[in-house]
């Protein structure tokens, strides 16, 4: 993750066992230059949309095309929602670079750390259900297993773990590409590497997002339940509330099930694209696992922000945030808050993962929107795009 202008909800990755540069000097755009020929127009399911639907309609497409024809990005994808549960989705770029087919409307692609959201409602409701206190110490549940150069599980709080105020290294910083791509890791073995470096604060002391703080969450969750985090993530969640492209992949299940568009990664930032559809999720599990779309997104933050999903007490205790950087990016459990142009701000989170990039959320007037694009962008402009397109499509 970058300290930098913008707070990546990111996996990082490290290499040759050094962090790797969030953010380098210029971004390779060749790729752009292949998919001018194949901006997709605007897919609408409301063709009496009113002027000001069109209007939003054309600058959520001119945002797409700008990411692939000055950004670089083989692909790009987005879903938008509106209050009326009317939605529009739109592609721009190529599904394939090899073979140029067309991007799939609403492919599923690896969500990232939008897992996180999903792991932190499944321990929600176990709060909700008293079996899991927010302010209990770690080692309630897991006694003894946190234990490091300056860091107690008898010290942190499930709350903190939620966001990100552990002071809990990240394992995700000494993982390097490789590694993630074809290496199976068991959730011990994430927070084993964790532990094998010093804590980065005192419990509750400052904000540092940390993939462990979710490996650690994923783990209360099995313990208290006595069943797989997939499981539970499966029946409290993903069909409950009919998420019909959103799956957990199963251990070494390397592939996407569903049609999608290929995911592409530069390793160095300035290097080659490398074609990284095909990995092994499972150095994200509890963190960055999940696969979905732009829709089930959409579907999933509108029913968690409606409260489908939690009782009021929890739904206010994920939106209770603190501050996140210096974009006006703010973090609660599981779920973060950034300000939109138009006033107001959107809830939602946002993933990173090798080959792929979402961002998005809902409005408080209920607005919906999810961009996915297939590579994660490797300068802050690009970075800035994606957002861009998120509030240009929540804006309009």
């Amino acid at each position: 993750m970058s300290a930098r202008t913008r707070q990546s909800l990111r996996f990082p990755a490290r290499q040759g066992g050094r962090r790797r540069r969030a953010w380098p000097a210029a971004a390779a755009v060749a790729i752009g230059v292949m998919t001018l020929g194949v901006l997709a127009p605007p897919a609408a399911s409301d063709s009496a949309a009113p002027a000001a639907a069109a209007a939003r309609q054309d600058a959520v497409q001119r945002a797409l095309n700008t990411l692939v024809r000055d950004d670089g990005m083989p692909a790009a994808l987005a879903s938008v929602q509106d209050r009326n549960g009317r939605a529009r989705t739109y592609t721009a770029g190529v599904g394939d670079l090899t073979t140029g087919a067309k991007v799939p409307r609403d492919g599923q692609v690896r969500i990232g750390s939008n897992t996180k959201t999903f792991t932190a409602v499944v321990v929600l409701q176990l709060v909700a259900e008293r079996r899991v206190s927010l302010d209990a110490f770690v080692d309630t549940y897991l006694p003894g297993l946190v234990r490091g150069k300056g860091i107690d599980g008898g010290r942190i709080t499930v709350r903190q773990l939620l966001q990100h105020t552990s002071g809990l290294p990240d394992y995700g910083m000494h993982l390097d590409d490789d590694e993630i791509r074809n290496r199976h890791f068991e959730p011990r073995e994430l927070l084993d590497l964790a532990l094998e470096h010093p804590a980065t604060a005192a419990p509750g002391k400052k904000w540092g997002y940390s993939n462990t703080n979710y490996v650690l969450a994923g783990l209360i969750v099995q313990k208290v339940t006595g069943r797989p985090l997939a499981e539970e993530m499966d029946r409290r969640i993903i069909k409950r509330i009919g998420l019909r492209h959103t799956y957990f992949p199963a251990p070494g299940e390397m592939t996407i099930r569903g049609p999608h568009p290929r995911g592409y990664h530069r390793s160095p930032a300035d290097g080659p694209l490398r074609d990284f559809t095909e990995m092994d999720p499972s150095a994200g599990w509890a963190a960055g696992q999940l696969i979905s779309t732009n829709s089930d997104l959409n579907r999933f933050f509108t029913a968690l922000l409606a409260g489908r999903l939690l009782p009021p007490a929890q739904l206010a205790e994920m939106r209770t945030t603190v501050p996140a950087g210096t974009s006006g990016l703010r973090y609660g459990l599981g779920l973060t808050s950034r300000p939109l142009s138009c006033g107001g701000v959107y809830w939602g989170h946002g993933g990173d993962i090798a080959g792929y990039e979402t961002r998005g959320g809902v409005t408080e007037g209920g607005r919906a929107a999810n961009v996915a694009v297939t590579s994660i962008p490797t300068d802050e402009a690009t970075a800035r795009h994606v957002n861009d397109a998120v509030d240009r499509a929540l804006c309009g």
